[in-house]
């Protein structure tokens, strides 16, 4: 195989293995810190609104704190598993700095073609991704991922390879999403500035 090619070939995988062990440690995360944080929110909020009885949204922020509580009792249903999302996503990023130690090897090089030998220890080390990889991860964790890989991550030598743009740090779910959010919360301000 051409070194060109190889290279290519690495700085793919690598981003696949990378962004994997990033998705485990933020399903990792959200199980971990999500729930008690849920709790302590709702918590002041349900005190403050013994405080104040005579708010004009108790009903609806009381909905809203029962289906937050909700969701943070699923999020509890990844807890007996959440110690396997963090082996998983250390045992990933050990294949991540192989294929990136690989990838400089490889740079610096002086021969054209890549031996069998790098070849083989490619298709291995793809083999260990996915024997270790945990398909079933949770709500969000895309985002998260996202978030660990491109703002925490060291990912120049993939860059190099994939010359990453905006729109590949901003999944287009997330951009959507966060467009609702702001127009919904817009359309809320101004119904409230209208009717106060």
């Amino acid at each position: 195989m051409k070194k060109e090619i190889f290279l290519k070939s690495l700085a793919e995988h690598g981003y696949n293995v990378m962004f994997g062990a990033k998705k485990h440690f933020a399903t990792y995360d959200i199980v971990e810190k999500v729930p008690s944080g849920v709790a302590l929110i709702t918590l002041l909020i349900g005190i403050w609104q013994l405080y104040a009885p005579f708010f004009d949204y108790n009903k609806e922020v009381s909905l809203v704190i029962i289906l937050v509580s909700v969701i943070a009792l699923q999020i509890n249903l990844y807890n007996s598993n959440k110690e396997d999302y963090m082996k998983a996503g250390i045992k990933l990023t050990e294949i991540h700095n192989e294929l990136k130690d690989m990838y400089y090897q490889t740079k610096s090089s002086t021969e054209s073609e890549v031996t069998n030998e790098d070849q083989e220890k490619l298709q291995k080390l793809l083999n260990d991704y996915y024997a270790i990889s945990i398909t079933k991860q949770i709500t969000f964790s895309d985002w998260y991922a996202h978030y660990k890989f491109f703002y925490q991550a060291q990912h120049e030598w993939i860059d190099e390879q994939k010359r990453f743009t905006w729109k590949d740090k901003f999944p287009m779910f997330f951009r959507i999403w966060t467009a609702i959010v702001i127009i919904t919360i817009l359309v809320l301000v101004i119904k409230f500035c209208i009717e106060n």
